[in-house]
C-alpha cells in the first residue's frame, strides 16, 4: 500500500500564508494535492497540518483525510519529515491497515508534474534504496564555480575536486534538492524520520520544473510559470 502526504504548515516568514494564496485559481498547497489524486498511484492522500482553514478545504481537491499537526511538529524549528511520520502513523490508526511505501510532496513546489510523481514512485519501487529525494542539475558546482568565506577572508572552491576541473563540464555532477517529492519505505521512516539513509537516491528533475517557493519572487516566478504551462495547454 501507498500513501501520498501533502503537509503544510500555517505559518510561513519568506512569503506569509503562501500555502493559501491562489495560485492558478486554487490555494498553492491544493495542486499538490490534485497532482497526488490524479497520479492512482496512492490508497490514501492526507493533509497535515495545523491550520483549521486548510484541513477544511483539503477534501475540495481530493484528500482522502486529513490530520492535525501538533503544536511541537508546527513550530518555525520543527522539522518537517517527523511531521511526516506523524501523519502516516495517524492514517494508520484511522483506517487500520500499514503502508509500504510513503510519498510526501511539498506544497511549495507545484510545479512537477503528474508524470514526475510516477516516474520517481516506479524507480524507488524498482531500487533497494530507503529513501528518494528530487533534484536539478546545481547552477553552481561545488568543484568548479561554488566558492566559500575562509576564516582570513579569503575563498576557495567548496570541495576539492578528485583531479584538476578545467571547465564545469569535467567536474563531478552537482544537485539541488528542490523539495519536491520525497520517498520513504514504511519501517525507514518510522524507526528514524530523516531524509538521507545511506542508500538514498535522486529522481532528476528539470531546472523549469523545480522552483520551490520560498520567497515573493519565488512565488511570481511560480505563478507565470503556471500562467505559460496553461496557455500551452490551451493550444
Amino acid at each position: 500500500m501507498r500513501i501520498c502526504s501533502v503537509n503544510v504548515r500555517a505559518g510561513s516568514k519568506g512569503v506569509p500564508g503562501k500555502n493559501l494564496r491562489t495560485l492558478a485559481g486554487i490555494p498553492m498547497f491544493g495542486h499538490s494535492v490534485r497532482q497526488a489524486v490524479a497520479s492512482g498511484l496512492f490508497d490514501e492522500v492526507v493533509v497535515s497540518s495545523d491550520s483549521e482553514e486548510i484541513l477544511r478545504l483539503a477534501p475540495e481537491f481530493g484528500a482522502t483525510g486529513v490530520v492535525v499537526r501538533p503544536p511541537e511538529l508546527a513550530t518555525d524549528t520543527a522539522g518537517k519529515v517527523p511531521a511526516i511520520a506523524h501523519s502516516v502513523l495517524e492514517t494508520e490508526r484511522r483506517i487500520g491497515a500499514r503502508f509500504d511505501v510513503c510519498v510526501d510532496l511539498d506544497a511549495t513546489s507545484p510545479l512537477r508534474l503528474v508524470d514526475d510523481i510516477r516516474a520517481a514512485v516506479v524507480m524507488f519501487e524498482a531500487s533497494d534504496a530507503e529513501s528518494l529525494i528530487t533534484g536539478s542539475e546545481a547552477r553552481r558546482n561545488p568543484y568548479f564555480n561554488l566558492v566559500e568565506l575562509q576564516p582570513d577572508g579569503t575563498v576557495a572552491v567548496s570541495k576539492k575536486p578528485p583531479r584538476d576541473v578545467l571547465c564545469r563540464q569535467d567536474a563531478p555532477r552537482a544537485f539541488d534538492m528542490n523539495g519536491s517529492i520525497y520517498i520513504w519505505r514504511r519501517d525507514s521512516l518510522v524507526r528514524e524520520p530523516v531524509v538521507f539513509y545511506p542508500s538514498t537516491i535522486l529522481f532528476e528533475m528539470p531546472s523549469e520544473r523545480s522552483i520551490d517557493v520560498d520567497s515573493e519572487f519565488d512565488f511570481r516566478i511560480v505563478s507565470w510559470l503556471m500562467q505559460e504551462r496553461d496557455v500551452e495547454g490551451r493550444h
